[in-house]
This record gives C-alpha cells, structure tokens and sequence, in this order.
C-alpha cells in the first residue's frame, strides 16, 4: 500500500514537469510571434510613412509646376495684350487711310462727270462696252485662226495616218474570184458520174449539198453551190472518184465522209495559223474552226483570210496611233464578219455573228465593235476602228472582184418577182440586193393585205432564188389626200 502511494506521487511529479516545461516554451514562442508582428507593424508603419512624405514631396513639386506656368500664362496674356492693341491702333490707321483714298476718288469720279456729263453707270457702260468690242474682235479672230490650224493638222495627221495603216497592212495577194470546176479525162465519165437512172448524181448531191452541172462543156463538171465548204468538199470527192474510178451510191458516201474528215482538220489549222499571225490566243475551239472557214469563203472575190489578216493590221496600227484598246480592236477585226461562215441561217451575217459571239465568254466591247462595223456612226472608238479598217481593205483598188452583169441581173429579177403580184405598183432592189422595197397601191390594198404581200413576196424569192445572206422585203401602202385653198 505504501510503495504503491509513492509510486503515483512519482508519476504526478513527473506530469507536473513536463506540462510546466510546455507552457514555458509556448509563452516562448507566443513572444517571438508577437515580437515578429511588432517588427512587421513596424515595417509597415515605416513604409507607409515614406509613401506619404514622397507622395507629399510629389504634390509640393507639382504646385510649384502649376505656380510656374500660371507666370508664364500670365505673362503671355499680357503680350498678347498688347499685340491685340497695336492691332487695333493698325486697323485704325488703316481704316482713316481708305477713308481719305475713298475720299479722293470720289471727288475724282464727280470732276470726271462734270467733265464727260455723263453719271456713273453711264461712264462705266461705255468703257465696258468698248473693252468686250476689242476683246471679242480679238478672241474670234484668235478662235478662227486656231480652227483654221486645227483643221489644217488634223486632215494632214488624218491622211498620214490612213496612209501609213494601208502600208502596214498591205498583203501580198490580188483579188481573186474562183468558180469551182472539175476537168473529165474523158467524156464518158459524164455518164459514170450520172449512174443508171441517174441515181449517181443523186446520191452525190444528196449526201454534199450541191448542184452539178454537166451540161456548162463537154469536158468540165460545174460545181454550184453558196457554201464554199460544200462546194470544197464536192470538188475534193469528185477529183478522188474520178481517179479511182468506182463510181457508186456506197463508194461516193464512203469518199465524201473521208474528205469531210480531212477538210476539217484543214480548216482548223488554218484557223489556228490565222489567229497567231494577227497575235489573238486562247480563243475557244468552235471559233477557230469557224474561222478557219474563211479559206473558202469570198466575198466579191476578195478570200476571208486575206481580207481579215489586212484589216486587223490596218486596225492595230490606227488604235496604236489614236490611242485605242488595241486588244479590242484587234479582236474584233478578227471576228467581225464570222457571221459570214453561216450560211444555212436566217438574218445578216452582222446579227448572226453578234449571235453567235454571244455564246462564248467574249468581251462585250468586242462584241460592239463587230456590230458597229457596218453602222454609219458607231458609237465607240474601236468601233469606227474596225468599220475604217473593214472599209480601206474592202474599197481599195483591185481588192474586190464583182460581176456587174450578174450583180444587175440579180437586182432585175428580184423586181420583176415583186411586180408580178397583184396590188403592187413599184419594186426597188437596194443594198446590193439584200432588201427590196415595195410601193403598194393603196386602192388595191389595205394593211392587213399588205402584210401578206410581204410574206408572199419573201416565199417566192425564197422558192426561186439563189442568193446570198437574206434578203428583207418591206411593202409600204401611203393614202395621200390633197386640199387646195385659192
């Protein structure tokens, strides 16, 4: 029981030191914290205090800033002061001088009408007066020189121009103007070329679109049709029939497709060579192939590739020359008469080729110029370019072939069709025969039957006639009614 006792007054003892020896360290560690947060206090406090002596330092120079420029304000102030008041004593000077000056000229004006008695406006009228006589005597006699001079140098450049173009684009060809014949080795090829019941000569035509005529001499076979390239490629599969001599419905199909065959590629490259020798590229394929038709195309005599190769030099030079889209002009000299190359359509080879152009991704100033070229006053400058061009190289001596006789015998007939119908009074054949113009008697007519008039005329020429392109019929019924006053 006693050594149990003393065994836990041990044991607390024990206890009792240890938890004394914990608090002291605590209150150790307590008055270091606490030392520390004074010290960071103390910082603090330090800090602040310079932020607020340099932000006072700050404020103190700025007000000395200010009091500095308000002198100087102050100070600019006063001299513009006084500029404003030496500006003031000036315009005061000033002011007294124009009054003394006005003075005196006015006292000058009242001795000049006392002089002349004349008022002020009266004075002033007459000086005017004969000051805009001497100048305007002066500016028309200057005017008519300078027009005189104008003119003078704008005929001279104009013939210089036209003249220097024409050698530029002169070619080396004449006119020529080619009948499509074919020479027999023997007559009696007449009547191989004709077959048993004629069927030969049928199935010839049928198969290229063209007349045959054996009858024009004994030897020769001419070849008749408005389309060159029809006519070209009878002419080709004739020649090769003949020298083959198998003469029948199948071989002549046979031969005729073949030559098709190799005529087009001919007219593509020729096509292809006329575009590079004018410097026109990346043309689509149907154009060049078009184009390529002008080998055996003519007109009046005068072949399409010559004729277009010659008038877009000439068109080159004069928009080099005047300042011109020359792009454009060159274009549209190359494709202004493409409408030609269709024959088996209606309309004027100007609307067909307009048509035409307007499929493709053609510049629409091109396209103008081409629709302009037969017009009198184009309204573009590349447009009167082209119709210049198109003019020198059609009108100059011996470019064009033309067939008077057949030319009036054309025109003649196209009348005397007109007149055989009722109603009709006079027939005029104008354009080269592309229009013919009908007077109607207007006792006979009246406009409804005017107008079948015109339809029956065009289906009579159409059914009868050959011709080039189209040809418009216009009826024109006029009543006239007449009062005399005496």
């Amino acid at each position: 029981m006693g050594s149990g006792a003393g065994f836990y007054w041990y044991f607390n003892k024990k206890g009792e030191s240890i938890n004394s020896q914990k608090l002291e360290e605590a209150k150790a560690k307590a008055k270091e914290k606490i030392l520390e947060a004074q010290e960071e206090a103390m910082k603090i406090k330090n800090k602040a205090e310079e932020e607020s002596k340099k932000r006072e330092r700050g404020i103190l120079e700025s007000e000395k800033k200010i009091e500095i420029e308000k002198e100087k304000l102050s100070i600019k102030k006063e001299e513009i002061e006084k500029r404003e008041k030496t500006l003031e004593e000036a315009k005061g000077e000033i002011q007294q001088k124009n009054n003394k000056l006005q003075e005196a000229i006015n006292k000058q004006i009242e001795k000049l009408e006392d002089i002349a008695n004349l008022n002020k406006d009266e004075a002033k009228k007459i000086i005017l007066d004969s000051i805009e006589k001497k100048l305007s005597d002066q500016i028309s006699k200057k005017i008519r020189e300078a027009e005189e001079k104008t003119k003078s140098e704008v005929d001279e450049k104009a013939k210089e121009l036209l003249i220097d173009a024409m050698q530029h684009g002169v070619t080396d060809y004449v006119a020529e103007y080619t009948v499509s014949t074919v020479f027999l080795p023997s007559e009696d090829l007449k009547g191989r070329i004709i077959g048993k019941d004629g069927r030969n000569i049928r199935a010839f035509e049928e198969q290229t679109g063209v007349n045959l005529d054996l009858d024009e001499s004994p030897d020769t076979v001419r070849i008749s049709c408005f389309d060159p390239i029809r006519r070209e490629v009878a002419k080709i599969s004739l020649e090769r029939l003949i020298k083959d001599g198998r003469i029948h419905p199948a071989r002549i199909e046979e031969v005729v497709a073949k030559t098709k065959a190799e005529l087009d590629k001919i007219i593509f490259k020729e096509g292809e060579a006329l575009c590079h020798k004018v410097g026109v590229y990346n043309l689509p394929t149907d154009i060049i192939q078009n184009l390529g038709k002008y080998k055996y195309r003519y007109s009046y005599g005068q072949n399409m590739i010559e004729h277009t190769l010659e008038e877009t030099k000439i068109g080159v030079k004069i928009a080099n020359e005047v300042g011109a889209d020359v792009n454009i002009v060159k274009v549209a000299c190359l494709l202004h008469d493409i409408g030609k190359v269709f024959t088996d359509k209606e309309g004027n080879h100007i609307e067909l080729g307009v048509d035409y152009l307007k499929k493709f991704n053609v510049s629409e100033k091109v396209i103008k110029a081409v629709a302009e070229h037969h017009e009198d006053h184009p309204n573009t400058v590349e447009g009167v370019i082209v119709q210049i061009s198109d003019s020198i190289s059609g009108g100059r001596p011996g470019a064009r072939y033309e067939d008077y006789d057949a030319f009036a015998k054309r025109m003649k007939t196209l009348e005397e069709t007109a007149k055989q119908f009722e109603g009709v009074d006079k027939a005029f054949a104008i354009s080269a025969g592309r229009e013919l113009r009908i007077i109607a008697d207007a006792s006979k007519l009246d406009d409804n039957q005017s107008i079948k008039l015109a339809n029956d005329i065009a289906e009579k020429i159409q059914k009868d006639h050959t011709y080039p392109g189209t040809v418009k019929v216009t009826v024109i019924r006029e009543t006239r009614a007449v009062g005399v006053a005496r």
